[in-house]
């Protein structure tokens, strides 16, 4: 069975969604705590004083959420190192008894998944502070804003707390850098530092089976609207391990004993794994190749194009956005609006997939609340 960073896509999900659920009671949080007392004329002077006992209870949502992401980190990647041997497993089933028992029986587990898993859980700790800075961050922009918008004359103080709290609803909490210097908003950035590892679990729990059995040899499949990172190894045989860089290689046939046969190789798995291939949202497999045996599949057309996916992650994001701002609403005229925009980016993916066939990923349009 071929292995994909798309073979754990769920666990990371999964992962990400402990954190939008902690955003989505951060929100709420401040929401509460700006319309209490909100027409009262010493309102500000009450929110400034406030700001401790609001540390207080964000600090507790995050020190929940540690608890909770931590033990989920560690499950979820032994589940992808599980899948990724079982995938191997099943690959190899068609191979012959023995080469099957001894990949079952060669290769460590538990020192592989506590690795990746300490990786995991180090690359997501500045993600806490983080949320605790810009939290309070926001609570007390928010505060100066209803305090100078009346003075202005421009809005009242609901109107201008309102207005504030929607920009923070609009971004979320934001400010994680990855290694490239992109900017994410939480939930974006934790899935994507959890499907890399996890992806990476999956991937590594297959080669080492393989390689167990005396595989080493893999081939890319095809994926539907690839990106360019990915394009170059598209349909390529690879080492497994070894050197980068083209060349023929002299190997046994996998079926016929004594019998060599010239195996083309576009280099090695790690530097195609270094040059982008089985990146986080990667939608490409690699699976045993069997010398003399294993056919290259056949090109097949795509449903759309790379750019038309992107189209559709920006709406996923807008739609999620609307929701925050309207879980952020302090009335009703603002949740209608909220709702309402909503659904305006659900009719625009609507018609994306009707015009591409790409296939709608509902639940990425949905933000994950605290049960």
């Amino acid at each position: 069975m071929p292995v994909s960073p798309a073979l754990a896509e769920d666990l990371a999900a999964a992962v990400a969604d402990l954190y939008e659920a902690a955003e989505g009671v951060l929100i709420e949080r401040i929401r509460q705590a700006l319309a209490e007392g909100i027409d009262s004329p010493a309102w500000v002077q009450m929110k400034l004083a406030a700001v401790g006992n609001l540390q207080t209870a964000i600090e507790a949502v995050i020190a929940a959420l540690q608890a909770d992401a931590t033990g989920a980190i560690h499950q979820a990647v032994a589940e992808a190192y599980d899948r990724g041997q079982q995938a191997a497993v099943a690959e190899l089933g068609a191979l012959g008894a023995a080469q099957t028992l001894r990949a079952v029986e060669v290769v460590p587990t538990a020192p592989v998944v506590d690795r990746l898993a300490r990786a995991a859980v180090d690359d997501t700790g500045p993600v806490y502070l983080r949320i605790l800075r810009t939290t309070l961050d926001a609570y007390r922009a928010v505060v100066a804003r209803a305090a100078a918008g009346p003075a202005l004359g421009a809005q009242t103080r609901r109107q201008a707390a309102q207005s504030a709290l929607d920009e923070f609803a609009n971004r979320g909490i934001t400010g994680f850098i990855d290694r490239t210097g992109r900017a994410w908003e939480m939930r974006s950035y934790v899935e994507m530092a959890m499907r890399s590892v996890l992806g990476r679990a999956a991937i590594e729990a297959h080669t080492d089976r393989l390689g167990a059995a005396g595989v080493d040899l893999v081939i890319v499949s095809q994926a539907p609207e690839e990106c360019p990172l990915c394009r170059p190894w598209e349909r390529k045989i690879l080492a497994r391990t070894g050197a980068p860089g083209g060349r023929e290689v002299q190997v046994e046939h996998a079926a016929e004993d004594g019998r060599m046969v010239t195996v083309r190789v576009a280099g090695s798995l790690p530097e195609a794994r270094a040059a982008g291939l089985m990146h986080p949202n990667c939608r490409h497999s690699v699976s045993a190749y069997r010398p003399g045996v294993s056919r290259i599949p056949e090109q097949q057309p795509s449903r759309g194009t790379y750019e038309n996916t992107q189209k559709q992650r920006y709406m996923e994001r807008q739609i999620r956005r609307w929701k925050r701002r309207e879980a952020a609403a302090m009335d009703n005229a603002a949740r209608t609006a909220a709702r309402a925009r909503v659904r305006a980016y659900q009719a625009r993916i609507r018609e994306l997939v009707a015009d591409t066939s790409l296939p709608r990923k509902s639940h990425r349009e949905q933000l994950t609340t605290a049960r």
